[in-house]
């Protein structure tokens, strides 16, 4: 289980810039932060840090929430429900309010980090966390992940292609809903039929420009 921040480093986490989520603090805070995948130091100078997606989900969290309920998924990355998984978190209000958090952050990550500021389309953490990412924005949208046991409900899996994912949906009027969000969201989609079942499903990739 990773570790919560500590009181000095929550500190830094609060006093973010809201917009932004730049950070202020010393070297030795930021480095740490930066460490624990809650920062990250942007390339161009100045070369200021600003808050991961996991960091927001931190600055997200109720103040008054005890610091075992504000640490951070394992390995430090907020994780999106991807439909389907045991274990999963609850639907609620401070689930709701993490995945603002999150999808909040990760905007903020494009702006930083996508050479021309965009944040219309997916950054180059998100091309190395496919699944998260995409469940991320169908999370965020307000779709209903699907329960271990049930069929209702998107799904997000990798596949064998290369910077794809597919999203199943048992519903017809749903899958399309998600293939819009996920488009809004800066995804190339295309819906298929599997050849064996004859479901409907859809891939999505990442759109570059």
């Amino acid at each position: 289980m990773t570790r919560p921040p500590t009181a000095a480093q929550r500190r830094v986490i609060d006093a973010a810039d809201p917009a932004t989520g730049r950070l202020r603090g010393t070297e030795a805070q930021l480095a740490a932060l930066v460490k624990r995948g809650l920062a990250f130091r942007h390339p161009r100078p100045p070369h200021d840090h600003f808050l991961t997606p996991a960091g927001h989900r931190i600055r997200e969290a109720e103040p008054t929430a005890p610091a075992a309920a504000q640490a951070p998924a394992p390995g430090g990355v907020f994780a999106a429900r991807i439909g389907g998984a045991p274990g999963a978190p609850k639907a609620g209000p401070a689930r709701l309010r993490e995945v603002r958090g999150a999808w909040q952050g990760l905007l903020e990550l494009r702006r930083m980090t996508n050479p021309d500021g965009a944040t219309d389309r997916p950054c180059g953490w998100e091309r190395t966390h496919l699944v998260q990412a995409a469940a991320l924005a169908l999370e965020a949208a307000g779709h209903p992940p699907a329960e271990p046991d049930a069929a209702e409900g998107y799904r997000v899996r990798a596949t064998p292609q290369p910077e794809a994912v597919a999203v199943r949906e048992s519903d017809g009027a749903r899958l399309r809903a998600c293939a819009a969000t996920l488009e809004e969201a800066g995804w190339q989609v295309g819906e298929y039929t599997e050849p064996r079942t004859r479901a409907r499903y859809l891939l999505a990739s990442p759109r570059r420009a």
